[in-house]
């Protein structure tokens, strides 16, 4: 399927983008890894609350930690867990394990004990490196598991003596945010480094189809899987994300602000892998809901590029702090993870002077499928156009193609497409097939290979036969004045099958449901007119910033 006829974005990319990257460019992530390290040297590759991690050091550190993975008996495609906020410890942790030839497993710290015995059993996981905020979490299940190694880091931990001690002193004395645990046979991040010196990497060959991670999707829909990522899945997602923003950029200059967690598949591959290995300095943010560590991090670093999702940039944007700053700088801010609405992605422009970027992705497809171009040409409401060697597709129930302008679930095809979910064949098998990953996600696709998400199969609400998606009563509702943020589900009704329920957070107290229901009839044909308000001081999030409609549905 190389002929254009299928391909109609390609008369679209601006110039300097590709048809298609090589994505065996490099054997495997860690040729990636070793050739960027020693190629920067002693630039800055990572900077937490200031400290910075040079790629020199990098380099050095990585190897010291895998060599102490081996030195505890791990052995090449053991499975090693990695639960931690941004850190300079994750990408030395990664790339350490990586060189080792150890299974990355992600983990979002702030799963529930259930949760992590569930991910860690699932995966086989035989080692851990965690935040201390977590090691109580830990310690309930970790004899339920088969993780025999376990090393342990506190946030201050790599920020140099004297600001270490001073940030762990306000973490465990003042906020009380490390309950007290047990864990025997835990060592810190900073013994397994000094331990690591004695002992050498053996250098093994890693295979283009050799599963480097296992990354594990929300479970939103059943249990939770792990996508198997492949080398050349990463190495090819990372090559796709370059080729679209390279020709805008300027090689080893430029710095990356990384609020979103690096263990999520968005900032991983796209923050973690591929920006570095362009040389860029990325700007890691602990906690991404407190604005105030974003502008002092602004303030310290020419930020030119940023990633994020919805819910982030409509709060910086939003927030009076961050109106402030300067933002020459700025070459583009891509957004991913949920939609944009209209509204956040103009006032967004308005601010900073540069349009926020729109793609679409899935942790089974590493993740990033489709980018709007970072030029300004791109097409608002529009997760763009299929980054370079993916061929996307719109299908109906029966899986026939469908025609521009039709609505269906997308199918990507790449190089980037997972080898299918860790010992989970009957799963694979219903989502893959023929090299076809079906998506679960409705929408269209202009004349000119635009695509536009209309909504998720499983979010969508039926009411009374008619289907309803939560995403444009939100992009409705987002443009009122008075609201700050909203989320739309669909909740039981008699006569109806379902209705509209929306959720909001007020940006102006004086909002009456009645406002909003007139906002809406205003805007929305009858049955997509919520039936219920209800107003909130937050809504639920995941810890990218992803509203938890599920919390939702159940409240």
């Amino acid at each position: 399927m190389n002929n254009n006829e299928n391909k109609p974005w390609l008369a679209n990319y601006p110039s300097g983008i590709p048809a298609n990257i090589d994505p065996d460019k490099y054997g495997s992530l860690v040729e990636m890894i070793d050739e960027t390290l020693k190629k920067y040297g002693d630039k800055p590759a990572f900077v937490c609350m200031g400290a910075e991690l040079s790629f020199k050091d990098l380099d050095t550190q990585a190897d010291a930690f895998g060599a102490y993975l081996i030195s505890r008996g791990l052995e090449p495609g053991d499975k090693i867990a990695m639960m931690m906020p941004n850190l300079l410890q994750y990408p030395i942790a990664l790339f350490g394990a990586l060189r080792a030839g150890l299974i990355i497993v992600n983990t979002n710290p702030l799963y529930t004990p259930r949760e992590m015995k569930h991910q860690f059993v699932d995966a086989e996981v035989k080692a851990i490196v965690v935040a201390e905020n977590f090691c109580k979490n830990l310690q309930q299940i970790v004899d339920h598991t088969n993780i025999k190694t376990i090393i342990t880091t506190s946030i201050g931990e790599m920020l140099g003596t004297i600001k270490g001690s001073v940030v762990n002193f306000m973490v465990k004395k003042v906020k009380r945010m490390v309950p007290s645990y047990e864990l025997p046979n835990a060592v810190s991040f900073k013994e397994a480094l000094t331990q690591g010196k004695k002992f050498k990497i053996p250098y093994r060959k890693s295979n283009p189809g050799d599963v480097i991670a296992l990354q594990y999707t929300g479970g939103t829909t059943g249990v939770s899987k792990g996508a198997m990522l492949t080398n050349r899945n990463l190495v090819a997602n990372m090559e796709q994300i370059k080729s679209a923003i390279f020709p805008y950029i300027t090689e080893g200059k430029e710095v990356a602000l990384s609020p979103l967690p690096l263990y999520h598949i968005f900032a991983f591959s796209v923050n973690c892998l591929a920006l570095l290995s362009l040389g860029c300095t990325n700007i890691l943010i602990v906690n991404p809901r407190d604005f105030s560590s974003i502008v002092k991090a602004w303030k310290g670093y020419p930020v030119s590029l940023m990633t994020g999702v919805n819910t982030l940039y409509n709060g910086l944007a939003n927030d009076p702090a961050f109106q402030k700053l300067d933002f020459n700088n700025m070459i583009a801010s891509i957004a991913g993870g949920t939609s944009v609405t209209d509204t956040v992605a103009q006032q967004w422009e308005k601010l900073t002077g540069k349009p926020l970027s729109e793609g679409y992705g899935l942790t089974e497809s590493s993740p990033v499928a489709t980018m709007n171009p970072i030029d300004g040409t791109g097409r608002r409401g529009t997760i763009g156009m299929p980054v370079p060697s993916t061929v996307m597709r719109i299908v109906d129930e029966e899986g026939n193609v469908l025609p521009p302008n039709e609505t269906g679930e997308i199918q990507i095809k790449g190089p980037q497409v997972m080898k299918g979910y860790f010992n989970r064949p009957e799963e694979t098998a219903k989502v893959l097939n023929d090299g076809w990953l079906s998506t679960g996600d409705i929408a269209m696709m202009s004349e000119d290979g635009y695509f536009k998400i209309v909504d998720r199969k499983k979010d969508m609400i039926l009411v009374s036969g008619f289907n309803v998606y939560p995403n444009e009563i939100e992009n409705v509702l987002s443009a009122h004045p008075k609201i700050m943020e909203i989320a739309a589900v669909g909740v039981p009704d008699e006569k109806s099958g379902e209705v509209v329920k929306v959720f909001i957070v007020k940006k102006e107290k004086s909002l009456k449901e009645k406002e909003v229901i007139e906002f809406c009839r205003e805007h929305l044909t009858g049955y997509k007119v919520p039936k219920h308000v209800a107003f909130m001081d937050e809504l639920p999030k995941s810890p990218v910033g992803k509203i938890l409609r599920r919390e939702l549905r159940d409240i």
